[in-house]
C-alpha cells in the first residue's frame, strides 16, 4: 500500500491538483492521479476533490493506495462469453462474481486476465492493470462491457463516453412497485462521508449524475425497470434507485437487509451500442439475462 502525505508549500503556485502531484510525488503519472481521484482516494484537507482542482498554500493532501508498480496482469486461461470481437474492441458478457481487473486483494481471476490470455494485447492507456478497460461495471453485476483492442480504438470510445454517445441499457430488479411508466433521476453522485466504501446522493464533493428508467413489468412487491445511463458514476444505478426509495433486489450495500438470497445485486447489462471506431458503423450488443434473473422473474410470474 501506498501513501501519500503532503502538505502544499506557501509558496506553491495556483495549479491543477494532477499535475502538482506528478511534480512532487515520484512514479505518479497524471493519469494515475486522474483515476485516483476520479475514484475518490485523494483528499484535500479531508474531503474529497474534482479533477479541476487548483491546489492552494498550507493545503494537506492525502492518499492510500495499492501501488501499480508492485502488481501485474497476468494472462490466465478463462472462459469468456464473447458477445462481439474483431481487430480492434470486444464485448464480453461478464458474469456474476468476477471483478473487471486486478487491484488490491484481486490480483488474479479478473476479467482483465483472462482477456490478456486470450487477446495477447489490449490498448495500453489505463496502464498495466487495466489494459483495454473503457468503463466497468461491478463485481456482481452482470452483462456487457466493451473492451479495446488498441490505443486507438480506445481513445474513440472514451470520448463517446464522454460525449454519451454511447447507449447502455441495464435490467433491473427492485423493491416496490413503481406506478409511473418512466422516470429520470438526476441526482449527483459523490463517496458517501460516513462510509468510505458506498457511494451516496450529495450535494458538495459530488459529480452530476442522471438515469432514465421505463417500468418493463410489475410484481406484487416488485418492480422490473430498464435503466439507462446518461452518465458512469460508480454504483449509479444502485444508488440512484435506493435514492428514489426502490433500491436493487440483492443489493447487499444499498438495498434492505432483509432481501432475497441472490448473492449480489440483480442487475444486468443487457444492450451495449456504441460506433465502431474505425468503420463509423453503429454496433448493438445484446446479452440475455442470467439464468438466476430469469428464474426469479419466472417465480415473481407464477407467485
Amino acid at each position: 500500500m501506498r501513501e501519500i502525505d503532503i502538505w502544499v508549500a506557501e509558496d506553491a503556485d495556483s495549479q491543477r491538483i494532477d499535475k502538482y502531484l506528478s511534480m512532487v510525488v515520484e512514479d505518479l503519472s497524471r493519469s494515475r492521479i486522474a483515476s485516483l481521484i476520479e475514484e475518490g482516494s485523494i483528499l484535500v484537507n479531508g474531503e474529497v476533490i474534482r479533477a479541476k482542482y487548483k491546489v492552494k498554500p498550507a493545503d494537506h493532501i492525502t492518499a492510500a493506495f495499492e501501488d501499480e508498480m508492485a502488481l501485474e496482469a497476468a494472462p490466465e486461461k478463462m472462459e469468456l462469453d464473447i458477445r462481439y470481437e474483431d481487430h480492434d474492441v470486444i464485448v464480453i458478457n461478464k458474469p456474476k462474481g468476477i471483478v473487471v481487473h486486478p487491484a488490491n486483494g484481486n490480483q488474479s481471476g479478473t476479467l482483465v486476465n483472462g482477456l490478456l490470455y486470450h487477446c495477447k494485447d489490449l490498448s495500453g492507456i489505463n496502464g498495466v492493470l487495466r489494459p483495454g478497460i473503457v468503463h466497468r461495471i461491478d463485481k456482481d453485476t452482470t452483462g456487457l462491457l466493451i473492451v479495446a483492442k488498441n490505443d486507438k480504438a480506445h481513445a474513440s470510445l472514451s470520448k463517446q463516453l464522454q460525449n454519451k454517445s454511447v447507449n447502455r441499457l441495464y435490467y433491473a430488479l427492485v423493491h416496490g412497485v413503481i406506478e409511473h411508466e418512466f422516470g429520470t433521476i438526476d441526482a449527483p453522485i459523490g463517496r458517501d462521508p460516513k462510509d468510505r466504501q458506498k457511494m451516496a446522493v450529495i450535494a458538495t464533493n459530488s459529480k452530476p449524475a442522471r438515469t432514465h428508467f421505463r417500468v418493463v413489468e410489475r410484481f406484487a412487491k416488485y418492480t422490473l425497470v430498464e435503466c439507462r445511463l446518461e452518465t458512469g458514476r460508480t454504483h449509479q444505478i444502485r444508488v440512484h434507485m435506493q435514492y428514489i426509495g426502490h433500491p436493487v433486489v440483492g443489493d447487499e450495500k444499498y438495498s434492505y437487509r432483509k432481501t432475497m438470497k441472490t448473492n449480489g445485486q440483480l442487475l444486468h447489462a443487457h444492450q451495449l451500442t456504441f460506433l465502431h471506431p474505425t468503420t463509423n458503423e453503429r454496433i448493438t450488443v445484446e446479452a440475455p439475462l442470467p439464468k438466476q434473473f430469469a428464474d426469479i422473474l419466472e417465480e415473481l410470474r407464477n407467485a
